[in-house]
C-alpha cells in the first residue's frame, strides 16, 4: 500500500513527517525535498507544495474579454516562479501508483484550494475522489498525529468557495484593469499600467472619501477654560468646548479673584477585564500600535511562527480558546522560560480564559503551542512574546482601577478634575505592553478650599477626521465586511505598490483619487461596497451549501459585463481623465526652465529617472538610484525635491551636484561608448566617480573608473 500526503509548504512537510515517524527519511528530487517512511507494510510519501502551484489563465488569450478560464501550473504564468516546476513534477512523479491520498495543507479556503489543485492536477482526478483531510491548528507532534489518525472528508463546498473566489477576483480584476488601460491607449495613444479589483477598488474608494473629508474640513475655533490650582492640580471647566469667545471671557471674569471650593469628591473602583485572545486582525492592530509593524509583516511573522510549531494557525477570526488545546500542558512547557514562568506562577486557579464573542469554525484564537523557540530574530521574537504574554494575561484576574472625580466651584463656575491609579494590577502584571495611568490622589475632601494660581482660556480648533493607517484600515474593512482576514493586508499592500496611496498615515495621490472619481462617474458598480459585500456573503453561502459555485460565478460575469459596457460607452472620456491624473501624479517638482519635473521610465534600461516636461526643448535630467523614491520635501539649497534611497535609507537632493562648491568644469573625456559611439566622460555621482556616456539619458552605459582603467 502506498499513501501520499500533500502539504502546503516544505517546512510543514518536515514537521508532519517528523511527527508521524521517527524513521522518516528526507530525500531529494532535484532541489525539492520530500519524506518517506514505511510502517506495517505501508509506504508513506510526504510531498510539499510551495503555496499555490496552479494559477488561472484565459483559455483564449486573444479574446477581448476573459471569462473562460483554466488552471495551469504557476510557472507557465509567472517566469519568476520557475522553481515551482520541480515541486509540480515531484508530486506527479512520486504520487504515481499511490492508492491513498491525504490533504494536509492549512485548514482554510486558500490551503484547501492549494491541496485540492495539487491532488487534481498533480495526482489525478481519482486522487481527489479518494482523498481524506487532516485538520489541525498547530504543527505540534500531538496535534499532527491526532489529525492523521482521525482524518475527515474533503469539504468540497470549501473547495468550491475557494475556486469561486479566485475566479471572481480574476474576472473582476483582469477584465476591468484591461478595459481601463485600453481606454487610456485609445484616447491618448499612451500606455499606463492600471489595476482595479473586486475588493481593491472599494478599499481605495474608502480612502478617497476620507481624503475628501479632510480636504473639505473647515476648522472651527473653540475655547477651553483651565484652572491651575495649588498642589499641581489642573481643573477643567465643565462647559467643555466653548464656541463663543464672549462666553469664554465671561467665565474668566467670573473666576477672577476667587478660590476653588471643593463641591464633591467621589472615589470609586472599576474592574478592567483581561483582553480577549488574539484573532488575526487584533494581532495585526496590536503589533502596529506597539512595534509599528505593517499588518502584512505581522501576518508573515505569525505564519512563520506557526510553521515552526511555536504558535497556532494565525488566519483565524476566533476569540475562543477551547479546553481541548490543553492550558496546563502549554503553561508547563512555557515555564521552561524563566520570564514566562514568573508570570504563569501568579495565575489564579482554576484556569479560565476571558473569551470574546467572535468564532471561527476552522481554528481557535492565536495562542502559543508551548514549544519554546531555540533562536528567533528580533522581529519574530517580538511577535512571539506578544502572543505568549497575551495568552498568559487572558487567564489573569481583573485589574482594579481606582478613580477620583472632584467637582469644584470657582465663583459661580463649575470645574472638575479626575485622577486614576492602579489599585490592583491583575492581568496587567502579565502584559507588559499596556501603559497604565498611576496618578497621585490629592488629600482633599468636600468643603475644602484650594488656592487658584491662575485661570486661562486656551484657544483651539476642531480637527478633521483622522487619516487611516494600515491597522485602522484593516479594522474598517472588517467592520464593513470587505475582504477576508487573510486578504486584507495584501489588498492594502497592492494599493501601496500601485502607487495609489502613500505614507503611514495614508494619503491618496491624484491618480488614486481620479481613478475613483472617474469610475464613480461612469461605472459606479466597481466602487460599490454593496456589490463586494454581496459576493463575500455568497462565497460564504457556497461553503454552507446554500448556493452553488456556478450560480455565483454566473452572477459575477453579468456584473462584470455590465461594468465593461459602461467603460466601453465612455472609454474616451475615462481614458483621457485617467491619463491626465496619471501625468499630474508623476510631477515631482519645477525645472529650472519653468517646466515640470516628471518621473519618467526608460524601457531600454528598465529604470526610472526625472526629466523636464518640456523635452526636447529642455534636456535637464536627473538619474535615480535603484529603489529610490522622490519625496515631497524640498532641498533647502536649491528647492529641488529630496530623494530617499539606499539601505539604510538616506536622504539627498535630486541633483547630485547640489551644494558642491566651485565652477563646474567640462567633464573629462575618457573614450568612446561601446553602445552608441558617443564620448565617454568621467562623472561624479552620489556614490563617487564613475564613467558614463555623454548621450545620457538615451544611452545609459556606465562602468566604474576601475573597470575603465583595466580596459
Amino acid at each position: 500500500m502506498h499513501e501520499v500526503i500533500i502539504c502546503e509548504k516544505p517546512k510543514s512537510s518536515e514537521k508532519i513527517a517528523q511527527a508521524l515517524s521517527s524513521n522518516a527519511e528526507k530525500k531529494k528530487y532535484k532541489k525539492v525535498a520530500y519524506w518517506e517512511f514505511e510502517k506495517n507494510g505501508k509506504k508513506t510519501t510526504i510531498l510539499s507544495a510551495v503555496g499555490h502551484l496552479y494559477s488561472l489563465v484565459p483559455l483564449n488569450p486573444k479574446e477581448e474579454q476573459f471569462f473562460d478560464l483554466d488552471w495551469v501550473p504557476l510557472y507557465d504564468v509567472d517566469k519568476k516562479k520557475a522553481y515551482v516546476k520541480d515541486y509540480v513534477n515531484a508530486i506527479k512523479k512520486f504520487s504515481k501508483g499511490a492508492n491513498k491520498f491525504i490533504h494536509a495543507c492549512d485548514y482554510d479556503i486558500e490551503g484547501t484550494l492549494i491541496g485540492y489543485n495539487a491532488l487534481k492536477y498533480g495526482c489525478g482526478d481519482s486522487a481527489v475522489d479518494n482523498a481524506l483531510r487532516m485538520k489541525f491548528s498547530t504543527l505540534t507532534k500531538e496535534d499532527v498525529i491526532n489529525a492523521y489518525q482521525n482524518p475527515i472528508d474533503l469539504d468540497i463546498h470549501q473547495v468550491d468557495s475557494g475556486i469561486a473566489r479566485h475566479i471572481l477576483d480574476f474576472i473582476f480584476g483582469v477584465n476591468i484593469s484591461k478595459s481601463l488601460m485600453k481606454s487610456v491607449k485609445e484616447s491618448t495613444k499612451r500606455f499606463i499600467k492600471l489595476s482595479a479589483g473586486r475588493v481593491q477598488t472599494p478599499t481605495l474608494s474608502i480612502l478617497v472619501d476620507r481624503e475628501k473629508e479632510i480636504r473639505k474640513f473647515v476648522p472651527v475655533p473653540y475655547w477651553v477654560i483651565k484652572a491651575f490650582l495649588e498642589g499641581d492640580i489642573i481643573a477643567d471647566s465643565k462647559k467643555g468646548k466653548i464656541f463663543d469667545k464672549e462666553e469664554a471671557e465671561t467665565i474668566l471674569s467670573n473666576c477672577d479673584g476667587n478660590d476653588a471650593l471643593v463641591d464633591n469628591v467621589e472615589i470609586k473602583q472599576t474592574n478592567k477585564q483581561p483582553p480577549f485572545p488574539f484573532d488575526l486582525g487584533s494581532l495585526q492592530s496590536e503589533a502596529y500600535s506597539i512595534f509599528s509593524f505593517s499588518p502584512k509583516r505581522t501576518q508573515q511573522i505569525a505564519q512563520s511562527l506557526y510553521t515552526e510549531g511555536y504558535t497556532s494557525y494565525p488566519r483565524t477570526s476566533s476569540q475562543k480558546l477551547p479546553k481541548s488545546i490543553g492550558y496546563e500542558k502549554i503553561f508547563k512547557q512555557l515555564s521552561g522560560d524563566s520570564s514566562f514562568k514568573k508570570q504563569i506562577s501568579k495565575l489564579p486557579k482554576p484556569l479560565k480564559p476571558n473569551e470574546g464573542k467572535k468564532t471561527d469554525e476552522a481554528h481557535p484564537s492565536i495562542h502559543p503551542t508551548g514549544v519554546l523557540p531555540n533562536k528567533l530574530n528580533t522581529d519574530d521574537r517580538k511577535i512571539y512574546e506578544l502572543i505568549v504574554y497575551r495568552f498568559i494575561s487572558i487567564f489573569g484576574e481583573n485589574a482594579i482601577i481606582e478613580s477620583m472625580k472632584t467637582e469644584l466651584k470657582i465663583g459661580n463656575e463649575d470645574f472638575s478634575f479626575r485622577r486614576k491609579k492602579l489599585a490592583y494590577s491583575g492581568w496587567l502584571e502579565h502584559y507588559p505592553f499596556r501603559k497604565v495611568e498611576n496618578e497621585e490622589f490629592p488629600d482633599i475632601e468636600k468643603g475644602d478650599t484650594l488656592q487658584v494660581e491662575k485661570v486661562v482660556s486656551e484657544e483651539k480648533e476642531t480637527k478633521p477626521p483622522a487619516r487611516y493607517n494600515e491597522a485602522s484600515l484593516i479594522r474598517e474593512l472588517e467592520k464593513r465586511g470587505l475582504g477576508t482576514k487573510s486578504t486584507r493586508a495584501d489588498i492594502i499592500s497592492i494599493l501601496y505598490n500601485r502607487k495609489y496611496i502613500e505614507g503611514k498615515q495614508i494619503t491618496v495621490n491624484q491618480l488614486g483619487e481620479h481613478i475613483i472619481d472617474t469610475l464613480r462617474e461612469y461605472c459606479n458598480q466597481i466602487t460599490s461596497e454593496e456589490l463586494t459585500r454581496q459576493f463575500e456573503n455568497e462565497l460564504q453561502e457556497i461553503m454552507e451549501d446554500n448556493i452553488t459555485k456556478d450560480k455565483v460565478i454566473d452572477d459575477a460575469k453579468k456584473e462584470v459585463l455590465s461594468i465593461l459596457e459602461d467603460v466601453e460607452k465612455n472609454k474616451l472620456k475615462i481614458g483621457k481623465q485617467i491619463y491626465e491624473a496619471y501625468q499630474q501624479s508623476r510631477i515631482v517638482g519645477v525645472c529650472k526652465c519653468g517646466g515640470d519635473l516628471v518621473l519618467k521610465y526608460s524601457p531600454r534600461n528598465k529604470s526610472t529617472f526625472v526629466g523636464c516636461s518640456k523635452y526636447p526643448d529642455c534636456k535637464f535630467t536627473y538619474s535615480l538610484p535603484r529603489g529610490a523614491s522622490v519625496l515631497k520635501t524640498q532641498c533647502e539649497k536649491c528647492v529641488l525635491p529630496l530623494i530617499s534611497y539606499g539601505k539604510p535609507r538616506q536622504r539627498a537632493c535630486l541633483d547630485p551636484k547640489c551644494g558642491k562648491e566651485g565652477e563646474e568644469t567640462p567633464p573629462e573625456i575618457v573614450g568612446k561608448c561601446p553602445d552608441c559611439g558617443k564620448e565617454l566622460v568621467k562623472r561624479s555621482g552620489r556614490y563617487g566617480e564613475f564613467i558614463g556616456c555623454s548621450g545620457f539619458p538615451k544611452c545609459r552605459f556606465t562602468q566604474s573608473v576601475e573597470e575603465k582603467a583595466e580596459s
